[in-house]
């Protein structure tokens, strides 16, 4: 008898594990249907910290090559201001993101663009002057949105307390280039 207890108590776990009486999570695309249009913050990578520091590096380093595109382009004051800004605060947050790594003693991996964002900064950098604008625009707040959702997750699910508080003072940054960004033109 304990034998058997023994051998059918693990298989019974094991199936209560394996519940498939889940609602089904709805996709993205029916949330905006459904009038769900708000994106919410992003859960915080799988992998953790080398996921978080690889997508905000990217990002950081996108914003500055493309800002630096675009200083080249435009003689557009209010833009070439932003893309001023940009460079210097996305300086600082890479900055940022590396001391808190490395108080945490995570060794963080030199920033590569994505295959979309080179894509994006070479959009930019073959385009016309008035393409430029609008294309370096259109890809900065498209890249605030999905800097401020990464932020956001990894402040709110984050691993690494060095690095959530070092995320939510970047996501309180990114809001405000976002403010900024709603002043220029579309």
């Amino acid at each position: 008898m304990i034998r058997h207890l023994l051998i059918t108590l693990p298989v019974a776990l094991l199936a209560a594990c394996n519940n498939n009486n889940r609602e089904p999570v709805m996709p993205p695309e029916n949330n905006i249907a459904n009038g769900m249009a708000m994106t919410p913050p992003a859960p915080a990578p799988a992998d953790g910290n080398a996921a978080y520091l690889a997508k905000a590096g990217a990002g950081d380093l996108f914003e500055i090559e493309s800002s630096r595109a675009i200083l080249a382009k435009t003689d557009d004051k209010a833009v070439k201001d932003f893309a001023n800004m940009m460079i210097d605060a996305h300086g600082k947050s890479t900055a940022k993101l590396k001391a808190a790594a490395a108080q945490a003693g995570i060794a963080v991996a030199p920033p590569r663009l994505e295959p979309d964002q080179q894509a994006k900064l070479e959009s930019i950098k073959s385009a016309s002057a008035a393409e430029a604008t609008r294309d370096y625009l259109t890809a900065q707040r498209e890249a605030h949105a999905a800097a401020l959702a990464l932020h956001q997750g990894y402040a709110r699910n984050g691993p690494t307390p060095a690095l959530k508080t070092a995320a939510g003072e970047i996501a309180g940054v990114v809001q405000q280039h976002i403010d900024r960004l709603a002043k220029l033109p579309k």
